[in-house]
């Protein structure tokens, strides 16, 4: 029964076991308070009844000194005996009246001798057959004469009653008021935990749009003081990093299978190419060795090409990686000399394409990779000529600017369309998207120029309009040696 009990205990709501233990709680308060007021009432009540005895006591005793008789005011119930004790024993006198004296006079008698032997007033409540419960008080009202006066306590009795009744009727109505109030107050106040408690279900049943319906973060507005007004926020934060990690595993997920379809796309292209070749250089083997010549260097140009684009691959794979081991070999390099080299390079390569070099010092050190910069800035360099008409010019500036050494590759062509600009360091991703790659390339170098030089603790930025394309690499002065 009680295992029962428990269980069903356990399984209320707590706004409901809140209340029942606040009940409980009450329910004991109540009975402390009931009986502590009842216990008092009855004293009291008691003390006033003795001082009553005490007072009809001392008329009747001067009435008894004076005429030998018990005369004088008399109450209603009261019982009057008067015992001459001078001879060790109890002697009643014969009453005024008939009904001064209860048929049962042993307990008045007992009391009498008692006060005899003790020389000293006394006071007792004792049970008459045939009455009831009756408080007698005995006194000496002379040398060997003794007063017993008894008052019935049923008056005591009846009162207390009432009083206990009505503490019953009152304190169980306001147990029920405490308990039905209470628990409305409680669930008021709980209602946030059923709001959280809402939402956590929405999400663990992939209704991930219940995160987005914030609770209220004002107390007021469904209650629960400053304690659930914590957990409120605590749980909104929650859902908030709950949200960023969502649409940052989303955007990564996806960034993942486009990544994994560009890369598969790039590496079918050769791998076709290298296929064909192979079955022409074994075709040309047998039956036209003048070609074999010709289709083993395109078969060499494609696995090169290939080439080139895992190395580019693997470079970007490690540099995300760069928290656990960087793909750098860092060394002091003067960034003036990398861009003279770059641009040497780029003119032989390039020779209808017209390049001004701009140096403000005349060299700058550097704490850097200078084999990887010299990448970027050839990366820059060449999607300049790639992305513009043949003729266009091209300027190469390097600059220190405070604690920042500065690279900007600009070039004159038309520029790069607004919503091109965000992508524009995205893996695989090109602006236009029907040229052809031997002439476009794979789309990563961008990618990698970014990958690079935030691997060495800087920026690139990129701004453009037509006639004025800017790529800005900012690498930070203080990392040289």
């Amino acid at each position: 029964m009680i295992g029962r009990l428990r269980r069903a205990y356990r399984g209320m709501r707590l706004g409901t076991r809140l209340a029942l233990g606040l009940g409980a709680l009450a329910l004991v308060v109540f009975a402390v308070v009931g009986t502590a007021l009842t216990t008092y009432m009855r004293d009291y009540l008691s003390a006033q009844l003795d001082d009553q005895l005490g007072l009809a006591q001392v008329a009747q005793s001067k009435s008894i000194a004076e005429n030998g008789t018990l005369q004088g005011k008399k109450y209603y119930r009261w019982y009057y005996a008067v015992y001459d004790v001078s001879g060790g024993t109890a002697v009643l006198r014969k009453p005024e009246e008939s009904g001064d004296l209860p048929e049962d006079i042993a307990p008045l008698t007992s009391l009498a001798k008692a006060q005899a032997a003790r020389d000293t007033e006394m006071l007792r409540t004792a049970h008459i057959a045939g009455e009831g419960e009756y408080r007698l008080r005995a006194c000496e009202v002379e040398p060997g004469v003794v007063l017993v006066s008894g008052a019935p306590t049923d008056a005591i009795d009846d009162t207390v009653r009432q009083l206990i009744t009505v503490q019953v009727v009152a304190f169980g109505l306001a147990l029920l008021a405490l308990v039905v109030f209470g628990r409305r107050m409680l669930r008021r106040g709980l209602n946030p935990l059923s709001d959280m408690t809402h939402t956590a279900h929405g999400i663990a049943s992939h209704d991930l749009t219940e995160s987005a319906a914030r609770l209220p973060l004002r107390a007021d507005e469904r209650g629960g003081g400053p304690e659930v007004e914590e957990l409120r926020t605590a749980f909104n934060t929650m859902l908030e990093h709950i949200d960023r990690s969502l649409a940052v595993r989303a955007e990564a997920e996806q960034r993942l299978r486009r990544f994994v379809a560009d890369a598969s796309h790039e590496l079918r292209t050769p791998l076709m190419s290298v296929r064909g070749y192979a079955d022409l250089f074994q075709y040309a083997a047998a039956n036209a060795p003048e070609e074999r010549d010709r289709h083993l260097a395109r078969l060499r140009a494609e696995a090169a090409r290939m080439g080139v684009l895992l190395d580019d691959l693997l470079l970007l794979a490690r540099l995300d990686a760069a928290e656990v081991e960087t793909p750098l070999r860092l060394q002091d390099a003067d960034l003036v000399e990398l861009a003279g080299e770059a641009a040497a390079a780029f003119r032989a390569s390039h020779p209808d394409r017209p390049l001004t070099v701009t140096s403000g010092p005349a060299a700058l050190k550097l704490r850097l990779d200078p084999h990887r910069i010299r990448q970027v800035l050839d990366n820059l360099l060449t999607n300049a000529a790639v992305h513009t008409p043949a003729g266009t010019p091209v300027s190469l500036t390097v600059a220190e600017e405070g604690s920042a050494a500065v690279v900007r590759v600009e070039d004159s062509g038309p520029g790069i369309p607004p919503a091109d600009r965000e992508r524009v360091f995205d893996r695989f991703y090109r602006v236009d998207k029907a040229r052809s790659r031997d002439r476009g390339g794979s789309g990563l170098g961008l990618a990698v120029a970014g990958s690079l030089v935030h691997a060495h603790g800087g920026t690139i930025e990129l701004s453009s309009e037509p006639g004025a394309t800017v790529f800005t690499v900012t690498l930070p002065v203080s990392a040289a040696g």
